[in-house]
């Protein structure tokens, strides 16, 4: 049975997708099948550096692509105010349609398949995911189920009509890593998904969070057999997976939570200009910055040396700027 992982990304992410890369090369296995979903045309230079790794297909399918995002554009010409808020911030269709993409993987070569963003590294083995696809249609493991006003719209007076307010608190799932199988969403599932959501129901999505928000209606409308190993596996066993805890602790490159090992870190909330910027030498702080340093240039001989006293990424102040052209001179000296 093909099995396989899927990774959104675009050249604007061409550092954190080489790091992803290599985690999952170095943590799982060098046999492990990886496809590349486009995030949009701004692929030359991933596509270029990607041809060192034998196991990385691009997915080049442009009638799945298109299929997916008219599929988007539907539910979101449904929204009572989508289209407008976006239009008023400067914003032509469907905002940020790329990351609608991802549901390409539904439709890809591998039968079960682990999508991941690229903003993760890959921690751990995924046997646990994929073997969890024996007993279940749709995997996930974090802990998003504590925060809705991510995932709907909480002022929705029909969401309760929706969903019921046990699912709510329990169901809702982080759309940046998650483990299924091909063919879940047939062509007859998705047109009545979509009229439930023309005939109401798309005034409960989170506009600013086009994707993930399609993606849980979808699995908890359709009501395909879904679970989060964060309320399932017994407490001793779960790690948490989310760049914002910071009593996670390094050994020999992996991240442990208590006695057990990650099974995935992502950087949620650190935007990619930062990655961006750490590659190019300047000394931006977030966290498990030098972990993810050490994946990134896994395969090369040296990583790019830091200028400048550290700056934390969510407070930016005067001394970045120094930096960036003190970063910019050192690049222009010779020797």
């Amino acid at each position: 049975m093909a099995r396989g992982l899927y990774i959104l990304a675009n050249d604007v992410v061409f550092d954190q997708l080489i790091a992803l890369i290599n985690s999952i090369e170095r943590n799982i296995g060098r046999d492990m099948p990886i496809c590349i979903v486009p995030y949009d045309d701004r692929i030359q230079r991933s596509k270029l550096a990607t041809r060192q790794y034998q196991q990385v297909q691009w997915f080049e399918d442009k009638a799945i692509l298109l299929k997916w995002e008219q599929f988007a554009e539907r539910i979101w010409r449904s929204h009572p105010m989508a289209f407008d808020v976006w239009s008023q911030r400067g914003i032509e269709g469907v905002n940020r349609m790329g990351m609608h993409r991802r549901f390409c993987c539904f439709d890809g070569p591998f039968e079960r398949f682990v999508y991941l963003d690229a903003d993760i590294l890959v921690m751990n083995s995924f046997d646990r995911l994929f073997d969890s696809l024996d007993d279940h249609d749709f995997v996930t493991y974090d802990y998003q189920y504590k925060d809705l006003s991510h995932v709907f719209d909480v002022s929705s007076r029909r969401l309760p009509d929706v969903f019921e307010s046990d699912r709510l608190e329990t169901e809702i799932f982080c759309a940046g890593l998650y483990a299924a199988k091909a063919g879940l969403f047939t062509d007859e599932l998705l047109t009545e998904l979509a009229e439930q959501l023309e005939a109401g129901d798309s005034e409960i999505l989170y506009f600013n969070g086009p994707d993930q928000t399609i993606l849980n209606y979808m699995v908890m409308k359709s009501g395909i057999d879904a679970i989060n190993l964060s309320q399932h596996l017994p407490a001793e066993k779960r790690t948490g997976c989310c760049v914002t805890s910071d009593h996670f602790f390094e050994k020999d490159h992996v991240l442990l939570d208590s006695a057990e090992q990650l099974t995935y870190l992502h950087y949620i909330g650190i935007g990619a200009k930062f990655f961006q910027q750490v590659c190019s030498g300047q000394n931006i702080l977030f966290p498990y910055r030098d972990l993810f340093l050490y994946y990134r240039y896994l395969k090369e001989e040296t990583a790019p040396a830091l200028v400048g006293p550290a700056v934390r990424y969510d407070r930016p102040d005067k001394g970045t700027l120094r930096q960036r052209i003190s970063c910019k001179v050192r690049q222009l000296l010779p020797g």
